[in-house]
């Protein structure tokens, strides 16, 4: 899939996770724009930082058959929580950030299948 689409899907899964949550205020996104703002923050990190931490992070990766990716995706969105604003993108604990990431990798596979296929 390409940058835009992802940047734009990740904007609406953003959007569509801040309802899901809106009861219990765990996560929160302020607006549409935040939303696009925070996917293209996103889409940054997990372009420059995240395979430096993926390396670094090889060996207990292995040691837990790849589950320790959910942390390294819930430690991106933390940062990206820190860089667009922690009062406009707020999540309330790590384990929602967590939760966040695991629903956000599930969709983004779907949807990168979906388009992969030319459907």
């Amino acid at each position: 899939m390409r940058f835009w689409q992802r940047v734009i899907i990740d904007a609406i899964l953003f959007i569509a996770l801040t309802g899901f949550f809106q009861q219990s205020g765990a996560f929160r996104v302020s607006s549409i724009w935040i939303a696009l703002a925070a996917s293209l923050v996103l889409a940054i990190l997990n372009a420059s930082i995240k395979p430096i931490l993926q390396i670094i992070s090889l060996p207990i990766t292995i040691l837990t058959l790849g589950l320790f990716s959910i942390i390294i995706n819930a430690l991106m969105l933390s940062l990206t929580s820190l860089l667009v604003g922690s009062t406009v993108f707020y999540f309330a604990s790590f384990g929602t950030t967590m939760l966040v990431a695991i629903v956000l990798s599930v969709c983004n596979a779907i949807i990168s299948n979906y388009f992969n296929r030319g459907v």
